[in-house]
């Protein structure tokens, strides 16, 4: 019996659709505070360092502000990553019990890189007035490299489920298993450092919307300008290099995962000179409506337009993922990729020609809406990487069905958590507000200086 097979006997279709929407939701609610995690410190570092070199108090007084708001989201993340930490066990004990000893190394590691980063975090947050600047500031350096290195631990173990290497199997158990192997697996290098850009972008463009709404409500004092240049500045420096790791991602799926690509093409037949999809949904078994760039895809994805992609038909329909989910999801991540590459050109040029924002107001009403932008393509890329995969929980070794928890009730699990995320969405947005509202910043003895700001 293949491995995870015993839990199949027992689960019904109502057990594995609520587990899938379960985990789904927990993963796409956490990611967005895991990449605000990855992101923020850096940034913040960057504008304490800032205010330290150039002695504008500007500087100093956003990095206070943007620590205080690490500190709620860290709490808030630790509390999505312990769900999701038993979820793996409680709803997939198929998937964990079978190949838990494989891809348990990772995992091991970045809980020894959270508990960096929370050590240290709270170094940061409570010493800002016992420290000396300098030191406080290098105190900052362990955050950013845990988060950093907390996502490219998990997302390794994501990377191994899309390309699993390290152990072999024996009459239908896992044997020689090769943890290293594993966490090193050809499908980490594209796929970790997409996710930690991501990151960075979510975080940059997040940050920066809120204060262009700031200043299309008036607010254009240093404070509120440095507030959006800053973080804008780093996400648009990143995005060009996102899209061109994405390129680097989607050969890595062309050559190990055929079927994903052809499902994010809405591809169904296998030919050569196989034109580019734009838009188009599927409908009885073919794509309609989508615009076509002749041999774009054999080009994009081979460097040869006349190469073949394999279709949807080389593979039966019960191993074939959904397939209009898959594509749209593909196009609006690749849509708002490029329509904020554009955002970060225009950026660029009036920068380059001026050194100023773009002086119509589009240009913010644009930005405003970029953190929005930035959270959707990360949710589609998930959706693409992750629904992509199915039917398999592990490519091509374990199904997804084979995996789940057979225990009736399931849905109240499901309805339970969802609860209690909407808990946590609504304390954390006012929480989030207040502080940013209503309630001042401690200022330190050292920053003194920072007490003339109407924001304090």
């Amino acid at each position: 019996m293949p491995v995870g097979a015993q839990w199949a006997a027992a689960a019904t279709g109502a057990d594995l659709g609520a587990a899938r929407t379960q985990m789904g939701l927990s993963l796409g609610w956490h990611i967005v505070l895991a990449c605000l995690g990855v992101g923020m410190p850096a940034i913040t570092l960057i504008a304490e360092w800032r205010g330290h070199r150039t002695g504008d108090a500007a500087y100093r007084l956003l990095a206070r502000r943007w620590a205080r708001a690490m500190g709620v989201l860290f709490a808030v993340g630790a509390v999505s990553g312990t769900i999701l930490s038993f979820e793996m066990g409680l709803l997939w004990p198929g998937f964990m019990g079978a190949y838990g000893q494989v891809i348990g190394l990772p995992f091991s590691l970045e809980g020894i890189a959270f508990f960096i980063e929370a050590i240290f975090l709270g170094l940061y947050l409570y010493a800002w007035d016992r420290l000396p600047p300098r030191r406080h500031l290098l105190a900052g350096l362990p955050i950013v490299a845990a988060g950093v290195a907390s996502a490219f631990f998990v997302v390794t173990a994501n990377a191994w489920m899309q390309r699993p290497v390290g152990f072999d199997t024996e009459d239908g158990r896992v044997v020689a298993v090769r943890p290293w192997e594993a966490m090193f697996n050809p499908a980490m290098p594209s796929q970790t450092v997409h996710m930690i850009l991501a990151a960075f972008m979510v975080a940059g463009f997040g940050m920066a919307s809120v204060y262009a709404v700031a200043m299309l409500r008036g607010r254009r004092d240093r404070y509120h300008r440095l507030g959006f240049l800053l973080p804008f500045t780093v996400a648009a420096l990143i995005t060009p290099a996102q899209i061109a790791v994405g390129d680097w991602s989607a050969h890595f799926v062309a050559d190990d995962q055929p079927v994903k690509l052809a499902a994010m093409e809405g591809l169904y037949e296998t030919g050569r000179g196989v034109p580019l999809h734009i838009g188009g949904i599927a409908v009885d078994g073919e794509l309609r409506y989508a615009a076509e760039i002749p041999d774009g895809l054999s080009l994009l994805a081979h460097w040869d337009p006349d190469a073949e992609i394999a279709g949807l038909d080389g593979v039966p329909g019960a191993d074939r993922p959904p397939v209009n989910v898959v594509h749209l999801a593909f196009q609006a991540m690749v849509g708002l990729g490029f329509a904020m590459l554009a955002l970060a050109a225009w950026f660029a040029l009036c920068w380059w020609r001026r050194r100023d924002l773009p002086r119509t107001p589009w240009f913010l009403r644009a930005a405003s809406l970029s953190g929005v932008a930035a959270v959707a393509a990360l949710e589609a890329g998930w959706v693409v990487t992750e629904v992509g995969r199915q039917p398999w929980i592990v490519y091509g070794v374990l199904r997804t069905a084979d995996a789940v928890n057979p225990a009736p009730g399931l849905v109240w699990g499901f309805a339970l958590v969802a609860a209690v995320y909407a808990v946590l969405t609504v304390a954390s947005v006012y929480v989030l507000r207040r502080m940013a509202r209503d309630k001042p910043v401690p200022i330190a003895p050292q920053e003194h200086d920072v007490t003339g700001f109407t924001v304090v």
